[in-house]
């Protein structure tokens, strides 16, 4: 069986089921497992009892935990799907959910947390088709009809028909009552995650021009991408340029993002780790934004901040955490971790002063910076110009020592930044956030030197790294063995 990057689950839009996928699925290959799921009363599923937009979560949820490896995920919504996706990422990303490895999403013409703009005609028109049962092939022709710039192709026409006329008349009914009329916008919340929207130009209510009014608020990250000449049903009118921002929103996030092994992802989702605990990192492992704009510092500040993080956490595989920037938005929110050292002003000001201090006085050369940072360690004057020395105190800002406090807590904070990150905690072999969720044994039962419990992940604490050396150490010691023994046979044969 061929690898996969990651896991693409797909929520169809209404009328649709899990085949919707099938069309993207061939366009992107076998380098994804795509996962379509069958809302309730879609496709093959049954109709739920509840006839709320949280019904539909909750079975979309069950079936994403079922097949979830613990690795990385893109959450693809198309239309009604959009809205179920939304309270869907809102429960990830809260903790509430046994998955984790949600990376962003990719949604088709979606329908917005707030009710779904609908012409009054249009919806009156829709609920007379299931009056009487299931669509009529007329008017599931009809409805395709509406929701498309131009004619799919037999192959495509067919299968879309079918999965409309097997549509549920009563999860039809449901949606144009009462689901598609839910505001949910209060549940999900801002969701600060990466989003691509796309969007046909032709589509009436849920198009192009209506997307970034409809969720800039809800998905701050999001871009939107309109499709001339396309109407609703992307999945089907647009597979190809729908794979293609698949793909790229994969690239500009799972693989510029330090990544978790599936087993790790799987100890996360699992009840072992307590649902704020699993919230927090799933925040924590989201990519950072490529464009990220400083709020507590400028640019500039930034700028330096990132370079000395560069240079005090190095990290060197070419998939980073933007350290400067969470400390930025940390300091903006004033969520950082309530320390200050004595004599100083507060964060803000302290950084921006230390930063700008810094800066004056930094050099061109990787030598001379290592330099400048040792001297700062060991409380020397740093020069930068204008008679300041540090820019940090509550004066005149000369005190060489405050500088060297600062610095400290600028390390700290860099420090605490890197390790919060569960791929650090991977890393590192920390599987303490695991030890106080809702099971029967909580903590740990074998304490001893060497010694895990079976929940713990395989290769526990040991870095890459380490199994380099050790294999080094290995052939360096076969091979001083075998000089030895040559040695040993020389003197053998000169003493005969």
């Amino acid at each position: 069986m061929t690898a996969v990057d990651g896991t693409i689950f797909f929520l169809p839009g209404l009328g649709f089921g899990a085949a919707a996928a099938e069309p993207i699925a061939d366009a992107l290959g076998d380098r994804f497992r795509v996962v379509g799921i069958d809302l309730p009363g879609q496709g093959q599923a049954p109709d739920a009892p509840d006839a709320t937009v949280g019904a539909m979560v909750d079975a979309a949820l069950t079936r994403i935990e079922t097949e979830s490896d613990g690795g990385p995920w893109l959450l693809v919504a198309h239309s009604m799907g959009g809205k179920v996706g939304a309270l869907l990422a809102a429960r990830v990303l809260s903790g509430r959910a046994n998955v984790s490895g949600l990376a962003g999403a990719v949604l088709l013409a979606p329908s917005p947390p707030t009710p779904e703009p609908m012409d009054d005609d249009k919806r009156s028109e829709m609920l007379g088709w299931a009056q009487h049962g299931s669509l009529s092939e007329t008017d599931a022709r009809t409805f395709l009809d509406q929701n498309v710039a131009s004619p799919l192709g037999d192959t495509r026409e067919q299968d879309a028909l079918a999965q409309v006329q097997s549509t549920s008349p009563l999860s039809w009914r449901r949606w144009l009552e009462t689901g598609s009329r839910e505001d949910v916008s209060a549940t999900v919340g801002v969701l600060d995650l990466p989003v691509v929207v796309l969007a046909g130009e032709d589509d009436a209510d849920l198009g192009a021009a209506a997307q970034p009014q409809l969720l800039s608020a809800v998905y701050p990250r999001a871009r939107f991408v309109p499709f001339p000449g396309t109407g609703h049903l992307l999945p089907y009118e647009r597979p190809d340029e729908v794979a293609a921002e698949i793909v790229r929103l994969w690239n500009e996030t799972v693989l510029v993002s330090p990544g978790l092994s599936p087993e790790w992802g799987r100890l996360i989702a699992s009840d072992r780790t307590p649902v704020e605990t699993r919230g927090l990192l799933a925040w924590r492992a989201l990519a950072d934004h490529p464009d990220y704009q400083s709020t507590a510092l400028s640019l500039a500040q930034l700028e330096m901040l990132r370079a000395l993080a560069d240079l005090l956490v190095p990290q060197t595989d070419g998939r980073r955490i933007d350290l400067a920037a969470r400390i930025d938005a940390d300091l903006a929110s004033g969520s950082g971790d309530g320390w200050r050292p004595a004599g100083l002003p507060d964060d803000v000001s302290a950084y921006r002063r230390g930063l700008d201090a810094i800066a004056r006085a930094w050099p061109d050369s990787a030598a001379d910076r290592e330099h400048l940072i040792r001297r700062i360690l060991e409380g020397e004057p740093i020069g930068g110009g204008g008679g300041a020395d540090t820019g940090t105190g509550t004066g005149a800002g000369t005190d060489s020592d405050q500088m060297k406090r600062w610095f400290e807590d600028l390390r700290t904070d860099l420090a605490r930044t890197w390790v919060a990150h569960p791929a650090t905690m991977a890393r590192l072999g920390f599987d303490g956030f695991a030890t106080s969720g809702a099971v029967a044994e909580p903590g740990y039962v074998n304490l001893g030197a060497g010694v895990r419990d079976p929940w713990e992940p395989a290769g526990l604490g040991r870095l890459e790294t380490e199994d380099a050396f050790a294999a080094e150490e290995s052939v360096a010691a076969d091979q001083a063995v075998a000089a030895d023994r040559a040695v040993a046979a020389e003197e053998s044969e000169e003493s005969a």
